[in-house]
């Protein structure tokens, strides 16, 4: 099972008119031209040139995908340019600059924004050395795309850094309801987010910066569902542990829909929960998914049958977290999916 947050610690428009000009524009010149363009102020008719790590990945999949369907530029960082354009064939996705490490600083420097979605999915058992990779291909991304950042002069830095991090900040409680305001937890999950965030915040003052903690991002061709639907169709479904958990949740389309906001709208700064208004007890949404699917959700997995197979892992499925998006809700973010019953429909319709 993948789990997302820390379980994205994954449970795992128009272009401005041309214009006619005296002379051609030097390739700095024209770079600098379109950055003005793009200002920390777009609007939706504006194009924005928008560096994505993790663009591989099960949100950013989508995300490019949405990007690309509004004309905005896409600029993928990837350490795998074979997988990158698998992914993002040039025939669906033309236009879109697929750059290895070494081109980072060319992508990031002219871009509107940077979205840093990066990071080893934790949907494994975990050793010590998993354990320590998990956190460091975090920190190391998030290093790299600050830094890159904090380098570039003025005129090309861009405006707005979109950083990933995950409820898994708060820690695990069955009675706590957490927010924007809560501490943090003190386990493992917690340090890592910790550090995760410590990083993204050390980018230059003058860049805005939003910080998505994302819960379990449910969406049909990955993620969470994509493990436990198989088991629902063998009629082996129904709740992990003692199914009192809760379950913070959010639909693939939101998330997406949250970073893009994060991404044009300058309201969107500091720490913001990507999580649905109502999150779930595990039985619930067992029982809602079994009811979609048509099958029976009663026989739970034991406790020693997940730590079997997750190891400490374990624990973020088997305690969970109450997890709320009052921020979001105060920007007057349209959550497409407030439910969860819903957002199965759509998804497994």
């Amino acid at each position: 099972m993948e789990i997302c947050g820390a379980t994205i610690l994954t449970w795992s428009h128009t272009v401005s008119p041309s214009l006619h000009l005296p002379r051609p524009l030097s390739a700095r010149e024209a770079r600098r031209f379109r950055v003005w363009c793009a200002s920390d102020k777009n609007s939706k008719g504006n194009q924005m040139i928008i560096s994505v790590t993790g663009a591989t990945g099960f949100i950013g999949r989508r995300l490019v995908q949405r990007l690309h369907a509004d004309n905005h530029s896409v600029h993928v960082l990837t350490r795998s340019k074979s997988k990158a354009e698998s992914v993002f064939p040039v025939k669906d996705f033309p236009g879109i600059k697929i750059a290895e490490e070494p081109e980072w600083k060319d992508s990031i420097q002219g871009s509107t924004g940077v979205v840093n979605l990066a990071g080893l999915p934790i949907s494994t058992r975990w050793s010590s050395e998993i354990k320590k990779e998990i956190k460091q291909s975090r920190i190391r991304v998030t290093s790299k795309v600050v830094e890159l950042i904090n380098s570039a002069p003025d005129e090309i830095r861009p405006k707005v850094l979109v950083s990933a991090t995950a409820v898994g900040y708060y820690g695990t409680s069955e009675t706590q309801v957490f927010d924007e305001q809560s501490p943090s937890g003190r386990d493992y999950l917690a340090e890592v987010c910790r550090e995760w965030e410590s990083t993204a915040l050390r980018v230059n003052g003058d860049v805005r910066v939003a910080l998505i903690r994302i819960g379990v991002v449910l969406g049909k061709d990955g993620g969470a569902l994509a493990k436990m639907i198989p088991i629902f169709m063998m009629f082996a479904g129904g709740p992990l542990g003692s199914g009192k958990q809760w379950f913070s949740w959010i639909h693939l389309d939101d998330i997406v829909n949250l970073i893009y906001e994060a991404l044009s709208n300058p309201s969107y700064k500091g720490v913001i929960n990507g999580t649905a208004p109502n999150p779930v007890k595990l039985s619930e949404l067992c029982d809602q998914l079994g009811h979609v699917l048509g099958r029976p959700s009663w026989l739970p997995v034991p406790d020693f049958a997940l730590k079997a197979v997750l190891g400490e892992g374990a624990s973020v499925v088997l305690e969970g977290q109450r997890v709320l998006p009052t921020q979001a809700k105060k920007l007057g973010f349209p959550f497409k999916y407030s439910y969860v019953k819903d957002a199965l429909k759509a998804i497994l319709s």
